[in-house]
Formats: structure tokens, sequence, C-alpha cells
């Protein structure tokens, strides 16, 4: 028989999030690799599928998560091998801040097995609608915190910038433990270039169950080497200025018979 690997995404929330193409694919997968922290997912997925294994061994404190990854990807293919129909199911989207995922299926494809990844309900997803940010307004830049760090980027201070795992900025070990306040303040520096100490600017964190509720805390962006972090915590910061017309380009359309409507006009910022 001839191995496969599907990698899907649970999404954020428990139970509500799966879609149906994912859903069918756990049930009828010979072995079910999780890469979820919560237990509760876990027991979930263990109801729709008896053979599920746990990738959280990988994970070690102090290790790096390069090796874990690694760990996650020769234990999902070494079943593939094996002839096995191998899921793996991740949190969110299975090819969003998720490395072991996209590793595992262009291996698997380049030894000639069918691989493939189906996508899932992400925390971008949550932090759209949880937030009320239209990326398509102001448009949208997202990065790691410590690989924000490490990069001179191009930030655009009209557009919404995200970081994600704000909490792990500027943690080089690759490990899985908090930074602390002075990685944050050189982090900071970094953003004073383009955004006033007292910008507004969001902590967020998705929900994971319908009881719950997502964490949306407004702070001033100085108050970040204070704030209490958590692994997934993301930091959302709204456009600091309108972005400048580019009135030669109008000039031009407007000369081919096109005009600028209203709706290309970005929204002040929160």
């Amino acid at each position: 028989m001839q191995g496969s690997i599907t990698c899907v995404g649970v999404g954020m929330m428990l139970g509500a999030h799966l879609s149906p193409v994912s859903l069918s694919h756990i049930e009828q997968a010979d072995i079910v690799f999780c890469g979820v922290s919560d237990p509760l997912v876990e027991l979930w997925l263990k109801e729709l599928n008896a053979n599920v294994r746990s990738l959280q061994p990988c994970y070690a404190h102090g290790k790096s998560r390069h090796l874990s990854y690694r760990e996650m990807v020769d234990t999902m293919l070494s079943e593939v091998r094996l002839g096995k129909k191998v899921v793996g199911a991740f949190y969110g989207h299975p090819g969003v801040f998720a490395k072991a995922p996209h590793q595992a299926v262009t291996i698997a494809r380049n030894e000639g097995f069918e691989a493939q990844m189906l996508p899932g309900i992400s925390a971008a997803d949550c932090l759209y609608a949880d937030l009320g940010i239209d990326p398509g307004q102001n448009g949208c830049q997202y990065f790691e915190a410590t690989q924000f760090m490490l990069y001179h980027r191009r930030v655009d201070p009209t557009a919404t910038l995200i970081l994600w795992q704000i909490g792990l900025a500027g943690d080089l070990d690759m490990g899985l433990t908090i930074t602390d306040g002075k990685n944050r303040q050189l982090l900071l520096e970094e953003l004073y270039r383009l955004y006033s100490p007292e910008h507004s600017c969001w902590l967020y964190e998705a929900a994971t169950t319908a009881l719950a509720s997502p964490r949306r805390e407004a702070i001033k962006l100085r108050e970040l080497v204070e704030a209490t972090l958590a692994l997934h915590t993301t930091l959302v910061i709204p456009p600091a200025a309108k972005p400048e017309p580019n009135l030669e380009m109008r000039a031009r359309l407007a000369a081919l018979g096109s005009k600028a409507p209203l709706y290309h006009q970005p929204e002040e910022s929160v």
C-alpha cells in the first residue's frame, strides 16, 4: 500500500473550526499525529480516530524548536514510509507559523508519496473578526517578532503591523521560554523609529473554547515591557499615519477615463 500524508488544521476553537473535508481525513486515517498543546483537543481527536499520537513529546524546556520540528517530521514520515495513511492535525492553519507540516509535505512529495495540506482557521482569521480589522482596507504586515528584530525590515506605518509570538521576542535559543522586558525594550527601540511610545495597540489571543473570550487588551506601545504575555500572544499595531496619495498615478488613471473612488481611501486608525 502506498503511504500518504495530509496535514490539516483543526482551527483555534475546540470542535468548532474543523472543516468537513479535514474531518473526513482524520476519521479515515490509519494514524493521526496531533500537534496541539491542549489535552482537551487531543481527547477530542481520539473520539474521531482511535489511533492518535501526540507530537508534544518532541518539545522540551530549553530544547531548540528547530530540533523539535525535525523530530516531528521524522516521526510522521516514518509511518508514511511504512505504507500508512497519515494525518498531521495542527492548531489553526497547518501552514501558518508551523514549520513541520510544510517540511513533511515537501519531503513526502520529493520521495514520491502523495502529500497535501488542507487549510484551517488560523489565529489571523480570528484576529480579523475579534478586532474588526479588514486587511484590505489599510494593508497588513505580518512578522514573527524575533525575525523582525534580527533583520532590517521595511515597515509601512500607514498599514497595520502584526507581530506574532511577541512573548518569544528576542529568543535566540529557539526554545519555548517567555523572554523578559529587556528583550522587549530592544524591540521597542526599533518600533519607536516609526511609532510613538503612546501609540495605541492591542495584545491579542484567540479564544480556544466556546466558553472562553479572546484577549483584546488595549495598551500603549511603551507598556509592552511590563505586559503579561503568553507563547501565543500577538501584538497588533494599528496604522500611525495616512498613506500619501500617488497623484501622478491618479492623473494617469484619470487620463484613461478612470476615477479614484472614495472606497480607496484608507480609514482612520483605531
